[in-house]
């Protein structure tokens, strides 16, 4: 007897409750659309539940992101969440007020948070429950979470306080074990450790049915088979969800249909959510809608290598500081700002935390260390390494790269300013989060009374209109 299931990812939203800009790839162009939005994911999800059963998990990066979720420590997502009939999540960023509050916040949804990596430092016991097991259409699911592995290794120490975390590749075994002989009918893994590092899991370990990837925001048109397991991603931001439809027979999984579905404006917004949303927003709207400049160009992070959106952050940086160089670290998220007026808004969300600027003094020497373990970090032959994020964003330097070279041999050549780098001399070095530049390179670090909103926003009143070329800081050879 045939049974069908509905399986639907919503991954890294970032806490983007409403439709906003988004970047999409249209043979060699880039453009820009207005995408997302929760009251119209609830449209969808609702629609599809008419039609049978329907799983919705969500991967994580849910409550951190936007100006809103970080004053709130993520509770104003809370009402909204629930609302959507969620059946279990993992995280990343959602761990950046602290893991007590993620497990306060826990405690508040109406659905599990996942994960059989996270341990107490104190007891080695699971912080988390490690899997939930599901009852539909008479088949048993057995979700297991793995949360981000990278926390406690490339975050601030505030986001792993009391826990630590392993790659989860020793212990899933045992989980997808203790499943099976609970009888468990389809095994599904919800992880956020990122969709190069689910791909070499899943070759290492068998007996999970489907991988819902998160962390890397990849658009996968297609679903990816590895082995026996079907692994899918769906991009971020809530632009996109993931559909998979399932058809069982005699409770084996038989089929599985992929679908990405872009959330686009013509989808009708839920009206009961819409009011949830409204007013987890609305105490905010008036401030974050203030007009702070304009734009020439449209800024982004759609690029590897480079992307507007952070050389505008950088440039805000060194307008303040008057540095040789200024680094930050390379994020995925955050919506582009197109051409035209940009709000206060889009400055928090280019960066939410809003941390200090800082600064500090480097070598040539440990300024061209920094950068190689930086590209090992991004680009690692081993998936297990990589540490997630783009390339680190800089201003002020020229670097000639080899990305195919082994590791500590990928800088060709390297120039600060017009000269080429004096390897022995200082540089005067301006940043934000120790993901810019981290504390043990280099010496007096200061954190500046300025912090990275308040100094774009000062850079635009200078400038009042932003119209800058790419750098082409990193240029692959």
């Amino acid at each position: 007897m045939e049974k069908n299931i509905t399986l639907v990812q919503i991954n890294d939203t970032h806490s983007y409750l409403e439709t906003h800009n988004e970047v999409f790839y249209e043979g060699e162009q880039l453009v820009f659309r207005k995408a997302g939005g929760y009251a119209r994911i609830q449209t969808l999800l609702k629609e599809m539940r008419k039609d049978g059963s329907v799983v919705v998990l969500d991967n994580g990066d849910t409550i951190h992101g936007t100006y809103e979720a970080v004053t709130t420590k993520g509770w104003n997502m809370v009402p909204i969440l629930n609302d959507l009939g969620i059946s279990a999540m993992t995280f990343h960023w959602d761990t950046g007020y602290g893991p007590e509050n993620l497990k306060k916040i826990g405690h508040a949804l109406n659905y599990p948070v996942l994960a059989i990596n996270v341990f107490n430092k104190e007891t080695d016991e699971l912080v988390f429950d490690p899997y939930r097991i599901l009852e539909v259409e008479g088949i048993s699911i057995g979700v297991i979470g793995i949360a981000c592995n990278i926390i406690d290794k490339t975050m601030p120490a505030s986001f792993s306080e009391g826990i630590y975390f392993t790659m989860g590749r020793e212990e899933l075994p045992h989980y997808i074990n203790e499943l099976k002989e609970k009888k468990v009918q389809l095994i599904v893994l919800l992880s956020h450790l990122g969709f190069p590092q689910d791909t070499k899991l899943l070759s290492e370990v068998e007996g999970v049915d489907i991988c819902l990837s998160g962390h890397t925001h990849n658009r996968l048109e297609d679903s990816v088979k590895i082995g026996e397991t079907t692994l899918i991603q769906s991009g971020s931001q809530g632009s996109f969800i993931g559909k998979l439809a399932l058809t069982l027979e005699n409770d084996r999984l038989k089929t599985v249909e992929h679908q990405l579905i872009p959330i686009t404006e013509d989808i009708t917004e839920d009206p009961a959510l819409k009011t949830k949303v409204e007013e987890a927003v609305a105490p905010f709207r008036d401030q974050l809608d203030t007009k702070v400049g304009e734009t020439a160009v449209n800024l982004h992070r759609g690029l590897n290598l480079e992307g507007p959106l952070d050389n505008f952050l950088l440039d805000a940086i060194l307008h303040h500081t008057g540095s040789d160089i200024a680094f930050s670290n390379g994020w995925r998220y955050g919506a582009p700002i197109v051409k035209g007026t940009i709000t206060l808004r889009d400055l928090y969300q280019i960066i939410p935390m809003d941390p200090p600027i800082s600064t500090a003094e480097l070598t040539g020497d440990e300024i061209w260390e920094m950068l190689e373990e930086n590209m090992e970090n991004t680009y690692s032959g081993d998936p297990y390494h990589q540490m997630g994020g783009y390339l680190k964003r800089a201003a002020g330097l020229h670097a000639y790269l080899k990305v195919e070279n082994p590791k500590g041999l990928r800088i060709q050549k390297l120039f600060i300013g017009e000269n080429e780098i004096d390897r022995k001399q200082t540089y005067h070095v301006s940043y934000v989060t120790h993901q810019g530049v981290p504390k043990k390179y280099g010496k007096n670090h200061k954190n500046l009374e300025k912090h990275a909103v308040q100094a774009m926003q000062d850079y635009l009143s200078d400038i009042r209109t932003y119209d800058k070329p790419m750098k082409e800081s990193f240029r692959l050879i």
